[in-house]
C-alpha cells in the first residue's frame, strides 16, 4: 500500500507546491492564449525573412510597410522587397491559410464523427482533387486550370458520396461515411489509371510531386478564393463550436436540447469539405495535418471544442508555416510537404496518442 512521504507533508512542501499549482493555471490561462496568438505570427515573419536569400526581419517589416508608407522601404534592395512581395508572401499566406483550414476541419470531423482517427479527406475530397489535377496536368493545361480542376473534382467526390449516401434511409452519417472511403478510394483507381498511361518523361513527374504536395506554385492569384472560403468557414466553425460539445455527446442528446442533429453535421461536412476542397486544390494532397493538429491540440487546451477550434486554427498554420519553411531551406531542392508531414507527423501522433490521457 503506497504511503505519502513525511516531506510532501511538511508545510514548506506544501507552499512550493501551491506557489507550483497556481504558476502552472496563470500559464495555462494567459500564457497559453498568447502563445497560440503570436506563434503563427511569429513563423509568419519569419518564412518571409529565411530562404536561399535571407532577408532581415526588420527590412521585411519595412517591405510590408512599404505599401502604405512608400518611403519606408527606400533603403531596401528592391530584389528583396520583389522577393518578399510577390513570392514569399503569397506563399506564407497560402501556408497559413491551408494548414489552419485542414487542420480544424480535422478537429470537427472528430467531433462530429466521434472518432478520432479521422481527418479532413474522410469524404474522399483528396482524392477527387487529385484526379482531377492528375487530369488537367496529362492534358498538360496551365497552373490555374490544374487547380480548378482539382477543385471542382474534390466537390464532385464529395457530391457523388453525399447523393448516393440518400439511396440509403438509414443512419445517414454512417452510410455516408461509408461512401466517403468507396468513392475516394475510386477516385484513387482513376489516379493510378492517369499516372499509368501518363507520359513518363513530361506528365507522369508533374503529376507525382502534385500528389505529394507543395505551396511551390502559388501566386496571387491563388489566395481571393482560398482566403474567402478559409475565412467564412472558419467563422462558421467558430460559431457552432459549443454545438460540436453537444453533438459529440449522442444525436438523442443534442435533439433533447431543441438542435437538429442531422442538419447541423450536414452543414458542418460541407463546410469543412469546401475548405478542404479549395486547399487540397492549391497545396495539392497534404496528409497528416488533420489528424496531428487536432490531437496536439487536445494535448494543450482539452477536449472542449470552444476551445479546441481555435486552437487547431492556430497550431495548424503555425505547424504548415514551419513545413514549409522545412521544405524550401532543409535541401538545396524542394522537398515536397507531404513527404515531411508524414515523416514528422508520424512519430508526433504516436507519442501524442501515447501522453493522451485528456479524452477527445
Amino acid at each position: 500500500m503506497a504511503t505519502t512521504s513525511p516531506l510532501k507533508k511538511s508545510p514548506p512542501y506544501a507552499a512550493v507546491n501551491k506557489h507550483l499549482t497556481a504558476a502552472r493555471a496563470s500559464i495555462r490561462r494567459y500564457g497559453l492564449p498568447a502563445l497560440l496568438l503570436f506563434l503563427p505570427v511569429f513563423l509568419f515573419l519569419l518564412a518571409l525573412g529565411l530562404g536561399r536569400y535571407p532577408i532581415t526581419i526588420a527590412d521585411v517589416g519595412r517591405v510590408l510597410l512599404s505599401p502604405l508608407f512608400p518611403g519606408v522601404a527606400d533603403h531596401v534592395d528592391q530584389t528583396a522587397a520583389l522577393l518578399v512581395l510577390r513570392i514569399r508572401l503569397p506563399r506564407a499566406l497560402a501556408a497559413l491559410l491551408i494548414g489552419a483550414s485542414l487542420a480544424s476541419t480535422g478537429a470537427a470531423f472528430q467531433g462530429i464523427f466521434k472518432n478520432p482517427l479521422v481527418d479532413s479527406n474522410i469524404l474522399g475530397v483528396t482524392s477527387g482533387a487529385g484526379f482531377g489535377a492528375a487530369l488537367a496536368l496529362l492534358l498538360l493545361a496551365p497552373a490555374w486550370l490544374v487547380q480548378t480542376s482539382a477543385f471542382f473534382f474534390g466537390l464532385l467526390a464529395v457530391s457523388l458520396a453525399f447523393f448516393g449516401s440518400r439511396l440509403y434511409h438509414s443512419a445517414p452519417i454512417l452510410v455516408l461515411t461509408l461512401m466517403g472511403i468507396l468513392v475516394g478510394s475510386l477516385f484513387g483507381s482513376l489516379t493510378s489509371l492517369l499516372k499509368y498511361v501518363a507520359d513518363p518523361l513530361d506528365a507522369l513527374p508533374a503529376i507525382t510531386f502534385w500528389l505529394l504536395g507543395s505551396l511551390a506554385s502559388v501566386t496571387w492569384r491563388s489566395i481571393p478564393a482560398l482566403l474567402l472560403i478559409t475565412a467564412v468557414g472558419a467563422l462558421f466553425l467558430w460559431l457552432v463550436r459549443w454545438r460540436l460539445n453537444v453533438l459529440s455527446l449522442g444525436e438523442a442528446e443534442a435533439a433533447t436540447l431543441g438542435m437538429n442533429p442531422t442538419r447541423l453535421k450536414l452543414a458542418i461536412i460541407v463546410t469543412a469539405t469546401l475548405m478542404t476542397a479549395v486547399a487540397v486544390s492549391i497545396s495539392g494532397v497534404i496528409g497528416w495535418v488533420g489528424l496531428v493538429i487536432p490531437h496536439a491540440g487536445r494535448i494543450l487546451v482539452g477536449p472542449d471544442h470552444k476551445r479546441l477550434i481555435p486552437a487547431t486554427l492556430s497550431l495548424g498554420a503555425s505547424f504548415l508555416l514551419l513545413i514549409d519553411l522545412i521544405a524550401r531551406t532543409l535541401l538545396p531542392g524542394e522537398v515536397p510537404l507531404g513527404v515531411l508531414t508524414g515523416l514528422i507527423g508520424v512519430p508526433i501522433l504516436i507519442v501524442l496518442l501515447r501522453r493522451n490521457r485528456t479524452g477527445w
